[in-house]
């Protein structure tokens, strides 16, 4: 038999390519999401689709029978303008993976993965432009994000803790600025890429020759290609290291260089209109791979222009189809 396997907010971005990418490994499907199906961003006949919300214990009971395999993907969540500013939605977050947990050991799962963010990492440790990097240890001593950033760190503790006192096999992925097609780009939860690609292709149709970038334009970032963060997770899920882990691009830019990238990608030069008043998130984020190198031997294939180039086309076609 088909070992099965449960994803939930597998109508999201990350969800839903990783639900095809486990489809295609010859796994049975289960996507479950809170919103309805013709809000989910990739929809495949072929797996079981159901809607339902994961903040009720009886329905993580029922979701879990039968089950192989869990991978939690479900939260409130976006870019920095979503974040900052729902922060109780971002942490009500925790009663989805307590519930989750809680019902993988009562229905004996035997693995469950939890999707984490750099957004665990603290501030103090993010305000240094010459060195980006954080390594998993650099987590503590603690001061995440607010909200969605504490939502994180304490759900790392809580896997640990079910797999300390009741022995559930957990795998922790921390991960970093994931982007790519069949995402957010326009309804207020999309990160940075996105957010770019849209007002490229909004600057092209209208020609005229301005985007907005929120801050000073200098915050350093790296961006990891979906397809990179899909062979990252499999090689987590199947290794037997059950402590979190950077899954990330070691290979950093800042916004500025960012949308360099784009007018590359574009042949569109623009006037950057710089506003600081907007949510810029920290100053200085990069990932150290030197520990996913050691244990998963994995490190990022697509550089962030290739990646970029392919989100442009997605978002200006999704654009131009969105205006007509």
């Amino acid at each position: 038999m088909k070992k099965k396997i449960l994803i939930t907010g597998g109508g999201g971005f990350i969800g839903g390519h990783l639900a095809n990418f486990y489809f295609k490994k010859g796994f049975d499907i289960i996507c479950v999401d809170i919103k309805n199906k013709k809000h989910w961003f990739q929809l495949n006949p072929k797996f079981t689709n159901i809607v339902a919300d994961c903040r009720d214990s009886f329905t993580t009971d029922r979701i879990t029978k039968k089950v192989d395999f869990v991978f939690n993907l479900a939260c409130d969540m976006g870019g920095m303008g979503f974040i900052e500013n729902n922060k109780a939605l971002c942490m009500l977050s925790s009663v989805i993976n307590i519930n989750l947990l809680k019902s993988s050991k009562k229905n004996k799962i035997k693995k469950f993965f939890y999707s984490s963010s750099a957004c665990v990492y603290p501030s103090y440790a993010q305000k240094d432009y010459k060195h980006p990097k954080l390594k998993e240890k650099d987590a503590y001593p603690a001061d995440p994000e607010d909200g969605y950033g504490w939502e994180k760190l304490f759900n790392e503790r809580m896997c640990r803790h079910f797999y300390e006192d009741f022995g559930l096999d957990v795998r922790i992925a921390r991960y970093h600025n994931v982007y790519g097609e069949y995402g957010s780009w326009k309804d207020g939860r999309e990160k940075a890429p996105a957010a770019l690609a849209r007002k490229f292709a909004e600057s092209i149709y209208k020609k005229t020759n301005k985007i907005e970038i929120w801050g000073s334009g200098k915050q350093i970032r790296s961006f990891l290609y979906i397809d990179d963060c899909l062979k990252g997770t499999d090689l987590l899920f199947k290794s037997k290291y059950r402590h979190p882990i950077n899954i990330g691009n070691d290979k950093h830019v800042t916004i500025n260089e960012l949308v360099s990238i784009l007018e590359k990608i574009t042949k569109h030069k623009v006037k950057r209109i710089y506003d600081t008043s907007k949510p810029k998130g920290v100053d200085s984020r990069s990932s150290d791979n030197t520990l996913v190198k050691k244990v998963l031997n994995w490190s990022p294939e697509t550089s962030t222009e290739e990646g970029m180039e392919k989100l442009f086309r997605f978002v200006n076609k999704e654009f131009l189809k969105f205006r007509k």
